[in-house]
């Protein structure tokens, strides 16, 4: 398979494929007798999984270091795995700001339906930043920012 299909396929620029070749995010790709790639089953695996990995917020050095753990052999599970537990720790964390932030938006969506049938905007509720999560949490019983 070409770059240019490749490419089609995943919705990524060639310019990203060869980027992750040069850094080690997929092992060198197979090429024809004309030097052009030619991307193989198994290469298109690894180009799949540095597209996971990176769609989840994993830096491509850490890709890189994943992809050269499984040149390595067998005797690197254990690293291996306690890399992906890592990035599912740091996917869980972003999982969760996520989820903060919804709450916040759905807040405010709620606020503003019940103004348009009422004609008043009430809030009942206020979020302060959390600069440890880079979040807002909310609280309870404020009306205008001022405490009832």
């Amino acid at each position: 398979m070409t770059i240019k299909e490749v490419c089609a396929r995943y919705h990524i620029a060639p310019d990203t494929l060869r980027f992750y070749e040069r850094v080690g995010a997929i092992p060198a790709v197979h090429r024809a007798k004309n030097g052009i790639r030619d991307y193989e089953e198994q290469d298109i695996s690894w180009v799949e999984n540095a597209i996971c990995m990176r769609n989840a917020g994993v830096p491509v050095e850490m890709v890189a270091e994943y992809v050269k753990l499984c040149q390595q052999g067998d005797e690197t599970f254990s690293a291996r795995r306690d890399l992906l537990k890592e990035v599912r720790g740091r996917l869980l964390t972003e999982i969760e700001k996520c989820k903060r932030e919804l709450e916040r938006l759905e807040y405010k969506i709620e606020r503003y339906e019940a103004a348009v049938e009422t004609g008043k905007l009430v809030w009942d509720r206020s979020f302060s930043f959390d600069p440890e999560t880079g979040t807002f949490e909310a609280k309870a019983d404020i009306q205008c920012g001022k405490a009832r």
